[in-house]
Formats: structure tokens, sequence, C-alpha cells
């Protein structure tokens, strides 16, 4: 069991690890946070290796519950070296949130080559080589939570974002199906999330006030998404009596895409 509500603290051996990707801000830190803050130890993972150490020391300066890694989820080979890491500080991982992302708004018909790689190396790559590597640790001990965070662009095909993104994104949903169904039998579930715009400090600093009003006007419940309740989805994802929830895509996107 988790240490949430069982009276277990911090020494115990009951304690479950979390690794969070593209953890350094955002909503990968917000996510990270709430992980913490139900009694997980966490590894907020990061391409700025840097941001990640300070994000994880504004958690835990003492570093024992909280540690903040490199990780460029775009090699897969980094991903087995922080399980390793994190198996060697804290004995096993248990939940793997797959945050990681990059977007860039441009037209459909200029985006380059270069560019939609780049975009779908970080978004759908990424994705697979969480779900891949961990996948398989966690089918090898019998138990495991791999949490994909998606998008509404993956749905809808995207309104405020690049087709690449939406295509990534898209392809998440489906890699979530496939996982799950493979890892299913071997204790470990395979979900995903779907946020619409978000009220992340990213989104305010770089949409002009009024374009974001007008992205506000045309939600149905007329705000932008809260973080903190995404967090709490993937918390609730990543429980361990979330066992028979697998292969799911939870929406939250304020009305925005309705099934």
């Amino acid at each position: 069991m988790s240490p949430q509500g069982t009276g277990a603290t911090w020494e115990d051996d009951t304690h479950r690890v979390a690794l969070v990707t593209g953890a350094a801000r955002g909503l990968g830190a917000c996510i990270a946070g709430r992980l913490y803050d139900r009694g997980y130890r966490v590894a907020l993972t990061d391409l700025d290796a840097e941001a990640a150490a300070k994000a994880a020391a504004e958690l835990d300066p003492t570093g024992q519950n909280a540690v903040g890694l490199a990780l460029d989820v775009r090699d897969k080979d980094a991903f087995v070296r922080v399980r390793d890491q994190l198996a060697g500080r804290w004995g096993a991982v248990h939940v793997l949130v797959n945050n990681a992302g990059h977007s860039k708004v441009e037209s459909l018909m200029t985006i380059t080559p270069k560019s939609f790689e780049s975009v779908v190396a970080t978004n759908l790559n990424g994705t697979f080589f969480g779900c891949q590597v961990f996948g398989a640790y966690f089918a090898e001990r019998g138990y495991g939570r791999i949490v994909n965070i998606g998008s509404l662009a993956g749905q809808n095909g995207g309104t405020a974002t690049g087709a690449h993104y939406a295509a990534a994104k898209g392809g998440v949903a489906t890699l979530t199906k496939v996982f799950a169904r493979e890892l299913g039998p071997h204790g470990v579930t395979v979900n995903s999330i779907a946020p619409g715009p978000q009220d992340l400090p990213v989104v305010r600093e770089t949409v002009a006030p009024e374009k974001l009003a007008q992205t506000e006007a045309m939600i149905p419940v007329g705000r932008l998404g809260r973080p903190t309740f995404i967090a709490d989805m993937a918390v609730l994802l990543a429980a361990e009596h979330a066992d028979t929830v697998t292969g799911a895509c939870w929406d939250a996107n304020g009305g925005l895409f309705m099934r």
C-alpha cells in the first residue's frame, strides 16, 4: 500500500517511487509536486538538468525524497540509465508519468521535415521509449502504473497547435491502448490524460491577453483548465487501487470536446 492514509513515514519501505518526465516546470512540475504531497518519492526529470534539480530541491531540500535528473526522452538508453539510477537509489520504481512535450505553432503547409521530426521525437517517440523501457521493467516486477499526458489536440486535430504536435499526441492515445493491452496481464496499467488549454504561467507569458480572452470565450465552461486538477487525475491513475482502469483516456478540456 502507499504511505497515504496508512500512517507510514518517509522511512518506511512501502514508499512508492514515481518518475515524471518534463518536470522542471509547468504541468510536469505540478504533477511531481502532487505525487510528492501524496507520499511518493519523486524523480523530476528534464532535458534541463539544472532546472530539474532546482525544482526537486524546492520540494525536498534534503534530496531524500525528491531528486532532479537529466533525461532526454528522445533517447531510449537515457530511460534505461534513469531507471537504473532510481532502482539503485530507492530500490524500485512504481510509476512513470510521460509528460515531456514540445510544440510549435506553425502553419500546416510550411512545416519542414526537420520541424516535424523534432516535435514528433519528443512527444511520440519519447512516450514510446518510456512505455517500452518501464513497461518491461514493471511487467517483470508484476506491478506498475504508466500515465501518458496526451492532449485535446490529438483528439480534434488541434486548433492552436501545429499539425505535428496534434499528430504526435494522437499517436500517444493509440500507444496508450497498445501498451495497455500488452501489459495488462502483468499487473501494469497504462492510461492517458488529454488536457485542453491549461492556466499555466508559460501560457500567460506567451499568449497575448486578447488572444487568451478569445480562447477562454470558446471554452464552454468559460475558463482555462486547472493544472492541479490534471495532477490529481495523474495521482488517481497512479494509485494502487486503480488496477482495473487501463487503456483509458481521461478528458479534461472544459467541454471543448465531448464524446
